[in-house]
């Protein structure tokens, strides 16, 4: 890499330090407190900066713009136009006017709407996120922006993350000004999303019918080795991996995606990509950037980038940490403990509205991360189980256990604890172990939601995650802010939380069998399904949840409820359908075909000496008639299963059926075939194994 990274860093992005070069100063001024303060963008202004940006643009060999949504299909969409303006003398000028950059008009009816926009009824809006930066990709000027119908319902995953970001600001406000702090005019939660991708040659990829459909293999025997040595983990990079790195690094880093840490995963052919915390919707924008420049420049290396939750079975899946915390507009990261008793008094009231949102609010945080492709993953050895839990680690358990108890801290702590400016001692971060099991974890000033699968976008937790930790904090002001004695009543409130939210902290081994009971007799939801999860959203404390804090209205959830279950169902019935095309057109035929030769060559072999017993083809032959009978009855009976589906119209039936009876037809078809493929010659099978396919890239 030639470019030194600091003089790369950003150059394709319309960025703070562009607008302030350019813009001039009153326009830059009106601008930031549009950004900041979330005031009005008069157009005039809009026009000086949308010219302005034209020209940055035109300048940086863009002929285009775009405005660049995540519509609820989890990926993003653009439509591109042109900045040609036709001037009457069949000459063109290039134009971008202010109208064109703060609103745009995308047909509404071929994205997920949930019933909100009928097919006929196409009018949809796309309206300019101020907040996150411009950028240009591929000659193209990328505006991010909500995207919403002609009615005004947000038919994105941007909107509701806005208003989540609004509403925890205002209540974290609420809650400084308690601790006297008259200086933070905003709180923003900051995100580092880790994310995990396998990597495989694009010859293997070609040939897998399941991979180019679905994204997973939905046949594959284990190879003879996969992960057992833990041996890829943190292990050297190989050459043509570290190309491909070393291109992504450079081109996360001209759109300003601070790309910082890179490694080898524990499955052969995994790795995993870290970035430097930001604000949220920076964050999740440059989130789906960062797949979206995964999956195009593997393709240049010729290689594919896998971001499915659950590529191979018996090997870890891909996960996409949420590491998440709280910072004032001042610098100061609530989540942070600190030195001092004053500071730890708040950390600490912080720290109970994200215990008490966690535990109450559970099932929207599995609701949040609930896809099929995530059902695979969760409660495997990579994961966490499907039940929410938080880690604390010892040392901050036992102070939330002294302060509930009004107990000594340790021997040498001779007071009472007490929340108070005197008694309360100092304690550091990291003073234990990570837990690895935990599905949200307390990892020193950030908690780590380590749920979400690797596809997902990050919008639907962090909105979730927002929410549920403003309605905390709204409660906590509301009973601090008429208080008499500030003091003794934030202490009875941190014993208040503890003593009713305790049952959500759970600081051992998630994998062990006997959580799964302990969780039970806490009261802890184990939502193991998608169909399980979703079936709470329009619970009542939720859409009151939503409502009051403008993050949804009724409707806007009732539609994201219909979307969430009718993907479920068709994500499902392709998956479904692709294993009966692999089954029926290429599995079976073949399995037959080398059953005919195995009886071929041992009626040769009898020809030629009558005494030979082809003990092996006839054993062969034997169980390979079984299985072949035993899949092609599987494939009969999911077959006939998915027609019966086409006449179930409730969604939430449909996906109950797709769990209940479609998901295990699919394993019973794939059993006799993963089986086969351990009997039969390399050359017979029809597709690539997982040997080939895990370890194609060297």
């Amino acid at each position: 890499m030639n470019d030194k990274v600091t003089e790369l860093f950003g150059t394709m992005v319309f960025n703070d330090e562009v607008m302030q070069k350019r813009l001039p100063k009153d326009t830059y001024k009106a601008l930031q407190r549009t950004i900041k303060e979330g005031l009005p963008l008069e157009s005039s202004v809009a026009a000086v900066v949308a010219n302005t940006m034209k020209d940055w643009a035109i300048e940086k060999g863009a002929t285009h713009y775009t405005h660049w949504f995540q519509p609820m299909t989890g990926v993003t969409a653009e439509k591109h136009d042109g900045f040609i303006s036709p001037t009457g003398n069949g000459k063109v000028i290039m134009e971008f006017s202010g109208k064109e950059l703060i609103q745009g008009e995308p047909d509404a009816s071929s994205f997920p709407s949930g019933g909100l926009r009928a097919t006929f009824e196409a009018r949809g809006y796309t309206a300019w996120d101020a907040t996150s930066y411009a950028f240009i990709k591929e000659g193209v000027l990328c505006i991010p922006t909500v995207f919403c119908s002609y009615g005004g319902e947000s038919l994105d995953q941007k909107t509701a993350l806005l208003r989540s970001m609004e509403a925890i600001s205002k209540q974290a406000v609420r809650v400084l000004r308690l601790f006297g702090n008259t200086e933070v005019r905003s709180v923003k939660t900051t995100v580092g999303p880790e994310q995990e991708y396998f990597l495989i040659d694009r010859d293997v990829f070609d040939k897998r019918k399941d991979l180019l459909y679905t994204g997973r293999t939905l046949f594959g025997s284990r190879p003879p080795k996969g992960q057992e040595l833990d041996d890829h983990y943190f292990g050297a990079i190989k050459p043509r991996v570290r190309e491909y790195m070393r291109e992504l690094n450079r081109e996360l880093w001209t759109f300003g995606i601070l790309a910082k840490t890179e490694h080898n995963e524990v499955a052969p052919a995994q790795h995993e990509l870290a970035p430097i915390f930001t604000t949220t919707n920076q964050a999740v924008d440059q989130n789906q950037l960062t797949m979206e420049l995964m999956q195009k420049i593997a393709r240049k290396h010729h290689m594919v980038c896998l971001l499915h939750e659950k590529p191979f079975a018996g090997v870890n899946g891909s996960g996409k940490h949420n590491n998440w915390s709280l910072s004032t507009d001042t610098g100061i990261n609530l989540l942070e403990p600190g030195d001092t008793p004053a500071e730890n008094a708040q950390f600490l009231l912080f720290l109970c509205a994200v215990i008490k949102a966690v535990d109450e609010y559970q099932d929207l945080l599995r609701i949040s991360v609930a896809s099929p492709g995530n059902d695979h993953r969760l409660g495997a050895n990579e994961a966490p189980p499907a039940i929410i839990s938080m880690f604390l680690g010892d040392e901050l358990s036992d102070i939330l256990k002294a302060i509930e108890n009004d107990e000594k801290v340790d021997p040498r702590q001779k007071e009472v604890m007490r929340i108070g400016v005197h008694t309360l001692p100092r304690f550091c971060r990291d003073t234990t172990d990570r837990n690895r099991t935990s599905p949200f974890a307390f990892t020193g000033n950030k908690f780590e939601f380590r749920m979400p699968g690797s596809a997902v976008s990050i919008s639907c937790a962090n909105t979730v995650l927002n929410t549920a930790v403003a309605e905390e904090l709204k409660q906590f002001a509301d009973d601090l802010e008429g208080a008499g004695d500030f003091e003794d009543a934030i202490h009875k409130l941190i014993q208040r939380v503890i003593t009713e939210h305790k049952r959500i902290i759970f600081n051992g081994d998630g994998y062990d069998e006997s959580w799964i009971r302990e969780a039970e007799k806490r009261g802890l939801m184990n939502l193991r399904t998608t169909p399980d999860a979703v079936a709470h959203l329009m619970d009542e404390k939720n859409v009151k949840l939503f409502e009051e804090h403008k993050v949804f209205s009724p409707t806007e959830l009732k539609a994201r409820y219909d979307v969430r279950l009718e993907n479920y169902s068709k994500v499902l019935n392709i998956e479904a359908l692709t294993m009966l095309d692999m089954a029926n057109k290429d599995i079976l035929p073949a399995m037959s075909a080398y059953s005919r030769q195995l009886a071929e060559a041992c009626q040769q072999k009898s020809a030629v000496s009558g005494d030979i017993d082809c003990v092996y083809e006839k054993e062969i032959l034997r169980k390979l008639s079984a299985m072949i009978t035993a899949m092609y009855k599987a494939s009969k009976k999911l077959e006939e299963d998915l027609l019966n589906s086409k006449s179930i119209e409730d969604l939430a039936e449909l996906a109950a059926y797709f769990r209940d009876v479609i998901v295990p037809d699919m394993t019973a078809l794939r059993v006799p075939a993963d089986e086969m493929e351990t009997l039969v010659s390399a050359q017979a099978w029809p597709y690539p194994s997982y040997g080939e396919i895990l370890f194609s890239v060297q």
